[in-house]
């Protein structure tokens, strides 16, 4: 046998494999799949499905910002929350839908808005008014009397 450096050809052969053994050991290790399975997500997005235990006060807290003259609603209502599909994909979030009279700027009430509230992890995310999207979630809501929303103060 030949040696060089005090190791034999054999012995520098086997290191060598060895070596691109680990490295491709290493390398099968790495994976280009970044991101959580489908499963993974819906276990999130299902997660977040929490029943809103404080709906209305989130409700009136955010239509003081969202209406123009707060302290003039009348005939306000609101749905109790559902879990409702929000797309075709069957992705549930619970809602609340509402509807109620705003006062115009001329005095007079104009007539019914209508709209939902989306709710994750029991906290408002988001309030939709475009007919169309109230419309197709809100056609078989059961509407109760939302005094809450009539007694905006100053």
């Amino acid at each position: 046998m030949v040696e060089t450096k005090g190791a034999t050809v054999e012995e520098e052969s086997r290191m060598r494999w060895l070596f691109l053994l680990a490295a491709l050991l290493v390398a099968g290790c790495a994976s280009d799949d970044v991101g959580p399975s489908p499963a993974e997500l819906k276990a999130r997005w299902d997660a977040q499905n929490v029943l809103p235990q404080n709906y209305k006060s989130d409700l009136v807290a955010f239509m003081r910002t969202y209406l123009n003259d707060p302290q003039h609603v009348r005939n306000a209502q609101a749905s109790r929350p559902t879990l409702k599909a929000l797309s075709d994909d069957n992705h549930q979030r619970f809602i609340v839908c509402v509807r109620f009279r705003e006062r115009q700027a001329a005095g007079t009430y104009a007539a019914a808005k209508e709209g939902y509230a989306t709710f994750v992890s029991g906290k408002l995310d988001r309030y939709v008014d475009t007919p169309k999207d109230v419309a197709a979630l809100c056609k078989d809501a059961s509407l109760e009397p939302f005094p809450e929303l009539e007694k905006l103060p100053p």
